[in-house]
């Protein structure tokens, strides 16, 4: 018995993936530890809830879909040993992730080099898709394409004359503070500040004090929900009344909760809002509600919308090859919630709503709406 179960074991390893697989893979890699947990977590509730709906309705290509989760904790050494876990041992056919753009960035290659799609859900620093790597697809804004969009309905409803900027200090971070103050500042609208700070930081009191010294009429944050739950508290604390606005998690549940008071008033340039009034949206908020008890943010919306934009690629590609798949991606009209996904010759999604939100009474209202358009 136990030479015959060694042999079976050994034709496993050599059987290739389609022989040795009764099922689908796709690996996800996403932070479900550390200081981005919360916004980590929440794309792998979005990307279960899309795998059971597709499961439900009969897999794809007559087989189960297995979503495989790696911890990439928003570092890039992790996230690479993540991917080539999910690539070698798991046998993945598609990836997604790695949510922090300077994460993302570095399993970028490793996608590359094993001719394997990657999609990421949440990744918006803008060059990111300008660099010719064929398998990369970006199903998520840009913080180019946002400051594009909201930067003039920002500095003309909160009559910004001044604005202090405030990132955490990744690609990501750095990424958006740019964008929005070369936008804004092509508005008028001068710089007091730019300061920037480390993922899981806790103190915030001397940077604040720089913005009281600033006297900015706005404060632009690039944060997640951890970190930015934590400043806006401490804003609060100090009896700071500057306007805030910015990028991030601000209209998420876990924000919201965890800010308290300090959410309110917060506005928000953001590629989902569970409070957007369409008839997809309001099913998926349902659905999504029954599941994990909470409404979406944009973090559960993105991986939702991801894994069913890579299970809908594999049935076009009828199979589980590498560039069956990728050619498939470029075929995407996928109806979301937020509006309609296509991909751009450099994998860019273009075609969906992005809107700008305040927080008001606990609940993100939708103040602004633009489609997220590809620069002419």
């Amino acid at each position: 018995m136990l030479s015959f179960r060694v042999a079976m074991l050994a034709f496993a390893t050599v059987a290739t993936p389609a022989m040795a697989q009764e099922e689908i893979r796709i690996g996800l890699v996403e932070p479900v530890t550390g200081s981005v947990a919360y916004n980590g977590n929440s794309v792998v509730e979005g990307a279960k809830l899309a795998v059971s709906e597709v499961n439900t309705a009969g897999g794809i290509l007559g087989k189960q879909v297995r979503l495989v989760i790696e911890d990439g904790q928003c570092q890039p050494s992790a996230s690479v040993n993540a991917v080539e876990k999910l690539v070698q041992k798991d046998k993945v056919a598609l990836l997604v992730g790695a949510f922090c753009s300077s994460a993302t960035a570095a399993i970028m290659p490793v996608a590359q080099k094993y001719k394997i799609p990657l999609i990421t859900a949440v990744s918006s620093k803008a060059d990111l898709t300008e660099q010719g790597n064929r398998y990369f697809f970006r199903a998520a804004e840009t913080d180019a394409l946002m400051a594009r969009a909201f930067a003039k309905i920002l500095a003309q409803g909160l009559k910004l004359n001044s604005v202090a900027y405030v990132g955490v200090n990744d690609d990501w971070g750095r990424g958006g503070v740019d964008e929005f103050n070369r936008d804004l500042s092509e508005l008028g609208v001068k710089a007091a500040l730019v300061e920037y700070f480390d993922h899981g930081a806790t103190d915030f009191f001397t940077l604040l004090a720089k913005l009281r010294a600033a006297k900015s009429d706005g404060l632009f944050v690039a944060a997640e929900t951890q970190d930015g739950s934590i400043l806006v508290k401490q804003i609060r604390e100090m009896g700071l009344t500057t306007k805030v606005f910015g990028v991030g998690s601000w209209a998420t549940a876990d924000f919201i909760r965890l800010a308290g008071q300090a959410a309110e008033g917060i506005y928000a340039a953001v590629p989902y809002a569970s409070s957007l009034d369409t008839p997809r949206n309001q099913v998926f908020v349902k659905t999504y509600e029954a599941a994990y008890k909470v409404k979406p943010g944009k973090y559960g919306a993105a991986g939702y919308n991801a894994l069913h934009i890579a299970a809908a690629a594999i049935a076009r590609a009828g199979s589980i090859d590498a560039e069956a798949i990728r050619e498939a991606l470029h075929k995407t009209r996928y109806e979301a919630p937020n509006g309609v996904y296509q991909f751009d010759a450099k994998g860019q999604a273009y075609g969906f709503e992005a809107v700008l939100v305040r927080i008001e009474n606990k609940e993100p209202k939708v103040v602004a709406s633009a489609p997220v358009e590809l620069p002419h």
